[in-house]
C-alpha cells in the first residue's frame, strides 16, 4: 500500500510567547498560571476575529494560522494592543509581555496541527521580538509592504537554528506615533558602511518617498487619509467609515432647551447608526465630551475613529439655527460647514438632511432599504418628539420619582401622536425600570402590562426598541429562548440594543456567547462604556470561569461608579469564586453600606438564571459569606 501523501499548504503563522515567563513562574507561579490563561484565552479570541485558528499552545505559547497575512499581522497588532491596556493595570514586576513572530511559509497539515520550516521560522522571528513586540519574515512583508501602515525596521539577515539559509526580519512598530507605512533601515556598524552605488538607491528611494509625501499632504482623500492614520491610533480603525458626533451646543438663550440640542445629537447618531457600513460611536462615549474643550486629533486617536461632527443649535419661538461641521480628525480638514435655517416643525427633515450629508462626505450610498431603516423613528408629532426626549432623561436617572415623570411624559407623547410606536416603547420600558425601583408594584401585572406596551410599539413599525424591551420582559417571565429570540432581532435591527442581546445570553447561561456580543458594545463605547452592560460582561467571565477578567471589569465598573450595586455583587462573587473570602467578605460590606436591606431573599428574586445550578451556587456563594 502506497504511504499516505503528506498534505502541505502556503498559510501565514503567528507565533507568539511570553518574554521572562520563567521569572514570572518563578515570582508567583499560581498567579501566573492565572494571568497566562486568561491573556491566551483573549489571544485565541482575538484570533477566531481575524479569521485565523489557533492551532497550538503548548505552555506559554500560542501557535496561530490565517489565509491571509494582512490579517496575521492585525491580529498581532490588536493582540498587542489589548495586552498593552491589561499590563498598564498591572505592578511593573507582574506585567506579562508576549512576543510575536509571523512568517509566511510552507507547511505541512496533519490533523488539526501544521509543522515544516514555516512554523520554525515563525518561532525563531518571535525569539527575536522585544516584549510587546512583532517581527516578520521578508516572504511576509511582501505581503503587506503597502496594506498595513506601520513602520518597519529592517533588522538584516539573520542564522535562525535548524534553517538553512539566512532569514531577512523586519520589526513592526506599533506605537501610537508610528508614522505611514515605511522602512528604516538599522545602521551598519563602523567599517561595514553602504557602497555608493546603494547610497545612490537608497537617496532616490527618500527623495521619491518625499515627492509622494508631498502629493499626499497636498491631495488627501478619504482613502489615503485613513491609511496615514491607523498607525497612530489608540483603538485600530474599522474597516469601513468611521465617525463620532459630539453633543450639539446649546446657543438658546433658555437653558432649558438643552435636552432639544441633545436630543439632535442622539437622533444623528442613531440614524447613522441604523445603516451597517458606518461605524458610530455610541451616545454614552459621545456625551462623556460634552461642555469640554477637545483635541480633535487626540479625539480620533481616543475613540479610534477618522471623523468627527460638531455642531450648535439656537431655538427661537418657532425657529430653529442649528450648524454642522464634518472634521477628518486625523488632519484637522473640515470636510464640510452647513447651517440650517428652518422652522421647528422641519426638525425631522433636518436631523436627516445633516446625517445625509454627513454620509455624503464618506462616500456611503444607501440603498433603499437602508433609507427605510434611516427615516423610522418611531414619532411623526414635533411636540411629542421633544416629550419622548425628556422621558428618556429622567429614564436615564433610574429611581422612582424620575421613571413615574417619564412615563407621564411618554403618555403625553402618545395622545399628541397616537401612531408613535416610540411612545409605546418609552411606555414598556418605564414598566422594566418599574420592576427594579418600586417595590409596590405587582410585578406580575407589569410585566404583562410591559409585553403589551412592547408588542404595540412593535405592531406599529418594528420599533427596535420595542424588541429589545420585550427580550428583558421575556427575562422576567423566565422565557430565555424568546428573550434571545427578540434580543437578537433587536440587536440586528439597531447597534444600541447590542447589551440588551447580551444580557438575553447571560440570563439564558450562555456567557461564551454573550461576552463578545458585550465586547463589541464595549468598542461602540471606549470612553464611557454603559455600567450595566460592565456588569453583565464582568458576571458573563465570572460564570464562565474567567475570574481575572471578571475581576477586572468590575473595577473598572467601580472606578466610575462606586455605589453601582449590581457591579458590587459581581465583584462580591468573584472574589468569593477565587477562593479570596477576605476581600469577599469586605466587598459585601460595601453591598450592605448601598442596600442595608439586602438580603439572600432579595438575591433570589433579582437572579433571573436559565440554569438552577448557576443560580443555587449564587445564593450558596452569599451565605458562605455570612448574609442572611
Amino acid at each position: 500500500m502506497a504511504p499516505e501523501t503528506l498534505k502541505r499548504k502556503l498559510t501565514a503563522i503567528l507565533s507568539a510567547d511570553v518574554k521572562g515567563y520563567s521569572r514570572l513562574m518563578g515570582e508567583d507561579e499560581e498567579w501566573t498560571l492565572r494571568t497566562l490563561t486568561s491573556y491566551k484565552e483573549l489571544i485565541r479570541n482575538l484570533v477566531g476575529e481575524h479569521r485565523g485558528r489557533v492551532v497550538g499552545s503548548p505552555g506559554d505559547n500560542v501557535l496561530a494560522e490565517f489565509a491571509s497575512v494582512v490579517d496575521a499581522v492585525e491580529c498581532a497588532v490588536g493582540i498587542q494592543q489589548v495586552l498593552r491596556t491589561k499590563n498598564a493595570l498591572l505592578p511593573e514586576t507582574r506585567k506579562m509581555d508576549f512576543r510575536i513572530g509571523i512568517n509566511l511559509g510552507d507547511v505541512i497539515e496533519e490533523g488539526d496541527s501544521i509543522y515544516g520550516d514555516g512554523v520554525n521560522i515563525a518561532a525563531r522571528l518571535e525569539a527575536l521580538a522585544d516584549a510587546g513586540g512583532i517581527c516578520i519574515s521578508e516572504s511576509a512583508y511582501q505581503q503587506i509592504e503597502n496594506k498595513i501602515p506601520l513602520r518597519y525596521d529592517y533588522l538584516g539577515e539573520h542564522t535562525v537554528k535548524n534553517i538553512a539559509r539566512p532569514v531577512k526580519v523586519y520589526r513592526a512598530r506599533i506605537e501610537p506615533e508610528a508614522a505611514p507605512a515605511q522602512v528604516i533601515v538599522e545602521k551598519k556598524p563602523a567599517g561595514k558602511g553602504l557602497s555608493r552605488a546603494a547610497m545612490a538607491i537608497i537617496a532616490i528611494v527618500v527623495i521619491a518617498g518625499a515627492v509622494i509625501l508631498y502629493q499626499f499632504a497636498l491631495r488627501p482623500s478619504p482613502s489615503k487619509t485613513e491609511i496615514a492614520s491607523k498607525g497612530k491610533m489608540a483603538l485600530p480603525l474599522p474597516d469601513k467609515p468611521s465617525i463620532i458626533v459630539l453633543p450639539f451646543v446649546n446657543m438658546s438663550a433658555d437653558p432649558k432647551q438643552e435636552f432639544f440640542a441633545d436630543g439632535l445629537t442622539e437622533e444623528i447618531i442613531n440614524a447613522l447608526s441604523r445603516l451597517p457600513n458606518v461605524f458610530v460611536i455610541a451616545r454614552n462615549s459621545s456625551f462623556a465630551y460634552k461642555g469640554k474643550a477637545v483635541d480633535l486629533k487626540q479625539l480620533g486617536r481616543e475613540m479610534g475613529v477618522q471623523y468627527v461632527l460638531e455642531g450648535s443649535v439656537r431655538r427661537e419661538g418657532n425657529r430653529i439655527r442649528i450648524t454642522a461641521q464634518l472634521i477628518d480628525s486625523t488632519t484637522n480638514r473640515h470636510v464640510f460647514s452647513e447651517r440650517y435655517d428652518r422652522e421647528v416643525k422641519e426638525i425631522f427633515a433636518t436631523q436627516d438632511d445633516i446625517a445625509i450629508k454627513v454620509l455624503t462626505a464618506l462616500r456611503v450610498a444607501m440603498k433603499d432599504e437602508d433609507f427605510v431603516l434611516f427615516q423610522a423613528k418611531g414619532v411623526s408629532n414635533v411636540e411629542a418628539y421633544f416629550k419622548l426626549l425628556e422621558a428618556r432623561k429622567h429614564n436615564e436617572k433610574g429611581n422612582k420619582e424620575n421613571n413615574d415623570r417619564a412615563r407621564r411624559l411618554a403618555e403625553e407623547a402618545l395622545l399628541l401622536d397616537p401612531g408613535s410606536s416610540a411612545a409605546y416603547a418609552r411606555l414598556a420600558y418605564a414598566d422594566y425600570i418599574d420592576l427594579w425601583v418600586n417595590p409596590l408594584v405587582s410585578r406580575e401585572e407589569t410585566i404583562t402590562h410591559g409585553m403589551t406596551m412592547a408588542k404595540k410599539a412593535i405592531a406599529l413599525d418594528d420599533n427596535p426598541y420595542g424588541h429589545g424591551t420585550l427580550a428583558l420582559m421575556y427575562v422576567q417571565k423566565r422565557d430565555y429562548d424568546k428573550a434571545v429570540e427578540e434580543g437578537e432581532r433587536a440587536a440586528a435591527m439597531d447597534p444600541a440594543m447590542l447589551g440588551i442581546y447580551g444580557t438575553t445570553l447571560h440570563h439564558a447561561c450562555r456567557p461564551t456567547e454573550a461576552i463578545p456580543v458585550i465586547q463589541k458594545v464595549l468598542r461602540l463605547n471606549p470612553v464611557k462604556p454603559p455600567s450595566g452592560n460592565l456588569m453583565v460582561l464582568a458576571l458573563c467571565y465570572m460564570n464562565a470561569g474567567k475570574y481575572e477578567e471578571a475581576l477586572l471589569t468590575s473595577k473598572r465598573l467601580l472606578q466610575e461608579n462606586p455605589d453601582h450595586f449590581l457591579g458590587n455583587i459581581a465583584l462580591t462573587s468573584t472574589y468569593a469564586r477565587m477562593g479570596r473570602m477576605e476581600e469577599a467578605r469586605a466587598q459585601l460590606a460595601e453591598v450592605l453600606r448601598i442596600n442595608p436591606k439586602f438580603s439572600l431573599d432579595n438575591y433570589e428574586k433579582i437572579i433571573r438564571y436559565k440554569n438552577p445550578d448557576w443560580t443555587k451556587k449564587a445564593i450558596d456563594t452569599y451565605r458562605k459569606l455570612g448574609l442572611k
